[in-house]
């Protein structure tokens, strides 16, 4: 019984000094020296959105509310026009000014990723799904779906049993599952909003087509690589995955005149 009661002892004695720690902070205002990786960050402390440029900047946290002992600090910036980050740090208060390194990722906290719709055009949608050998045994995964018409070409055209597509915009699932309708696919596709980097059942996957950017490609390629099965393809529109070099590149001109490249990537034993 002692030996309880001293560990409820102590376990009451630190949430005091959590508690009292918390008090202690609570209404002041701290100051936090900020590193981010683009001069045009965007910078916002516990919702609070603060203007000004720079890689380093000193901000003036908001006052703490009562109970809390630590900022949530959002960096946003566009390193190209189709690809937004945002980077997320809790950051403990302390005395005088706190510095906070938002310069590089941290694989413990991973940065989300927005990425600007662009259509792909029906040309390239085709020669997606002929690069991928897309066949009636396939499951045809697309990754930033957009509007759909990549998995719905797949299950359409090209006899593919199954089609899944993910993306992060709400709308986009919304316009997916209208085409879906209006292509009457409904019976063998499946659209839905989520983290790509956070898909539970890729594994099912035969076939998996992006159109992503680079940023994302490079998070994606070892999850790729740990989770779908040997003879699976990866057919990815006009961006490459950093040093795994694609076994296969096709060009392709759409109706506007614009040229496309498409890249093919095969699991292998290997890379499992």
């Amino acid at each position: 019984m002692k030996y309880h009661r001293a560990g409820a002892a102590g376990i009451l004695l630190g949430a005091l000094l959590l508690a009292g720690q918390a008090t202690l902070w609570a209404g002041k205002t701290r100051t936090l020296k900020i590193l981010v990786p683009e001069a045009d960050a965007k910078i916002t402390i516990d919702k609070k959105e603060f203007d000004g440029e720079g890689t380093e900047r000193s901000l003036k946290a908001p006052a703490l509310q009562p109970g809390k002992d630590s900022y949530t600090v959002v960096a946003e910036w566009e390193p190209n026009n189709y690809t937004r980050v945002i980077r997320t740090r809790q950051v403990k208060a302390g005395e005088g000014e706190v510095e906070v390194d938002l310069r590089k990722a941290d694989p413990k906290n991973p940065d989300r990723f927005v990425i600007r719709f662009v259509p792909t055009p029906d040309e390239v949608v085709a020669g997606m799904c002929k690069l991928a050998k897309v066949g009636k045994g396939d499951v045809v995964y697309d990754l930033g779906c957009g509007d759909g018409r990549i998995v719905v070409t797949a299950v359409t055209k090209y006899g593919a049993k199954r089609g899944v597509g993910v993306d992060l915009d709400p709308e986009r699932v919304k316009d997916s599952v209208a085409y879906a309708k209006k292509e009457k696919a409904t019976d063998k596709v499946q659209f839905r909003q989520g983290d790509v980097l956070n898909i539970k059942d890729l594994g099912d996957a035969t076939v998996v087509m992006l159109y992503m950017g680079e940023d994302v490609n490079l998070r994606l390629m070892p999850i790729l690589k740990r989770t779908l099965k040997p003879g699976s393809r990866i057919v990815s529109h006009d961006f490459k995955m950093g040093d795994w070099q694609p076994e296969k590149t096709v060009q392709i001109t759409d109706a506007d005149g614009d040229e496309h490249e498409i890249y093919l990537w095969t699991i292998g034993p290997k890379e499992r």
